[in-house]
């Protein structure tokens, strides 16, 4: 596996840009077959994350895509990285997996549909990682992101000390962080049936979050601790890194911001 890369060091990166099947509703709502082909500010959303990462210094992009027109798109980028197209799997944490065993750790980890992502945002996040962790994972607080987009709707953790959003990004810092995936796609594979993911944590503990009495840090240590790794999780300095493209609204939003 590769070497741990320290701030402002180059690093590697995984976009994931796969498909669950089916039209895809934001892609369809733009007039393209693909998130990653939509373009936005006379980009691209696979440019603009591409971009981002380079000017964050990585050395070296997989793009884990099936999806034909983007593979194209991807052969036509140029960038001071080293662009490479993994298979997608079926689902993320499949395709996640088999990015980090055919690249190795340390591993950042984002989506296509990240539009707005800048540099900072991903060297901040690395920066923030613990030293002892081996998988982090950025949350932004609610009032942070409602502050920064305040028409965005996302979809918040409740938590003793906050709400959090998630901002697709996850720091894969060693081996170990595979355990966490194996998890994340144990839970994956059990999401239409919630009593089999509720016996994987344990009734103890998803009280206690039901009943608000954990924090953030807490649950994220305990299910680390169930997946066998110490895991951590990253508050996020800006408040747009909380604002992706899942919802034809989303598009609608990020384009007012990119495009006034």
């Amino acid at each position: 596996m590769g070497q741990e890369a320290g701030p402002g060091e180059p690093f590697q990166a995984l976009v994931l840009a796969g498909s669950r099947g089916g039209v895809d509703p934001v892609a369809d709502y733009a007039g393209v077959s693909q998130k990653g082909l939509i373009v936005l500010g006379g980009q691209t959303l696979l440019r603009r994350v591409l971009t981002a990462l380079d000017q964050a210094g990585a050395s070296r992009i997989g793009v884990s895509t099936n999806d034909v027109a983007l593979q194209a798109a991807l052969r036509a980028e140029k960038a001071r990285a080293t662009l490479s197209r993994l298979p997608s799997a079926a689902g993320p944490s499949q395709s996640v997996h088999e990015g980090a065993v055919a690249m190795g750790t340390p591993l950042l980890v984002t989506t296509v549909d990240h539009a707005l992502l800048r540099p900072e945002w991903v060297t901040d996040f690395m920066a923030d990682t613990p030293a002892d962790a081996d998988i982090a994972i950025l949350l932004g607080e609610e009032a942070l992101v409602r502050s920064a987009a305040p028409t965005t709707k996302r979809t918040y953790l409740a938590f003793r000390d906050g709400r959090y959003s998630g901002c697709n990004l996850f720091y894969l810092k060693t081996p170990a962080s595979l355990r966490a995936i194996d998890l994340w796609r144990t839970v994956e594979k059990h999401r239409k049936q919630p009593w089999k993911i509720a016996a994987l944590f344990g009734p103890v503990m998803l009280a206690r979050y039901l009943l608000g009495l954990m924090t953030l840090d807490e649950m994220v240590a305990r299910i680390g601790r169930l997946a066998g790794v110490k895991a951590a999780a990253v508050r996020a300095r800006h408040g747009l890194a909380a604002v992706d493209v899942d919802k034809p609204a989303d598009l609608d939003l990020v384009r007012s911001i990119v495009e006034g």
